[in-house]
C-alpha cells in the first residue's frame, strides 16, 4: 500500500480518483488548492503526488517548483488539459516525473503510478548517525557516545522516523498515523513519548536533538550538536 497525495480542484474528478486508488489499496489524501498542497507536503511524506496544473491560490507548477526547491524528492505525476508539447516540456523541466492529459482513463493513471512506484530510491543506510548518537535500524539499537540507550519500541519508532527525515517537521497526527495503530494515541501521548526520548538521548548542556515547532509538530535537530 502506498500513500498518495491528490491535488485537484475538480471535486468530482478528485473523488473518482480517490475512490479508484483506495480500491487499489492505496492510502489517499486529497486537497483542492496549491497553498493547501504545500502545507500537506510540509507535514506528511508521500510515495507519489498527483498534481493538477491549474489550481486556485497557487498553480501546480508553482507548487512543484517550491516543493523541488525545498528538496522534495517524491515522484510527481502532473495532470492537465494542456496538450502542447511545449507545455509538457515545461512541466517536466519544472520537476514533474510524468504527465497525463485530461480526460484520461483511470486504468492508465494506475499504470503510470505503478511505473513511478517502481523507481525506488536507493536503499537507506542501516545506520543513522548524528554526532555521537547512532541508531541502527537492523538491530533496533541506539547508542550515545558508544553506550547503549534503552528505548521502548514506540520511542524507537518515533526517533527512527525523525532521524530518517531530519529536515521534516512531523505533526502529532502524522506521527500517530505512522507509529501507532488507529485510535491508540493522541497528541498528548505523542508529547509524552517525545519527552521520554529526550531524557534518554539529550545532554543537559546542549540543545535537544528533537525540536518542537510550536503549532506544527516536531523535527530532528541535526544541528544541535
Amino acid at each position: 500500500m502506498s500513500r498518495i497525495l491528490v491535488v485537484e480542484d475538480n471535486e468530482e474528478l478528485a473523488d473518482n480518483v480517490c475512490t479508484w486508488l483506495q480500491n487499489e489499496q492505496h492510502k489517499v489524501d486529497t486537497v483542492g488548492d496549491g497553498v493547501e498542497a504545500l502545507r500537506y507536503l510540509r507535514t506528511y511524506e508521500y510515495d507519489v503526488i498527483i498534481l493538477d496544473w491549474t489550481l486556485p491560490k497557487l498553480s501546480g507548477i508553482e507548487v512543484l517548483k517550491q516543493y523541488r526547491a525545498n528538496k522534495g524528492a517524491t515522484p510527481v505525476l502532473m495532470l492537465t488539459g494542456r496538450r502542447d508539447l511545449d507545455d509538457k516540456e515545461f512541466g517536466l523541466d519544472a520537476g514533474a516525473d510524468d504527465y497525463l492529459t485530461k480526460p484520461f482513463e483511470l486504468r492508465e493513471l494506475s499504470a503510470r503510478l505503478r511505473a513511478l512506484l517502481r523507481r525506488a530510491p536507493m536503499p537507506p543506510s542501516e545506520q543513522l548517525t548524528f554526532g555521537d548518537l547512532v541508531l541502527d535500524k537492523q538491530s533496533k539499537r541506539v547508542t550515545k557516545g558508544g553506550n547503549e540507550v534503552k528505548l521502548m519500541p514506540k520511542d524507537f519508532a518515533v526517533l527512527e522516523l525523525l532521524m530518517t527525515y531530519p529536515d521534516k517537521v512531523f505533526s502529532a497526527e502524522s506521527l500517530i498515523e505512522r507509529v501507532w495503530s488507529e485510535g491508540e494515541a493522541s497528541a498528548e501521548v505523542v508529547r509524552k513519548h517525545i519527552n521520554r526520548i529526550r531524557t534518554q538521548i539529550d545532554d543537559s548542556e546542549k540543545q535537544s536533538y528533537i525540536r518542537t515547532v510550536h503549532g506544527i509538530g516536531y523535527s530532528f535537530n541535526n544541528k544541535s550538536q
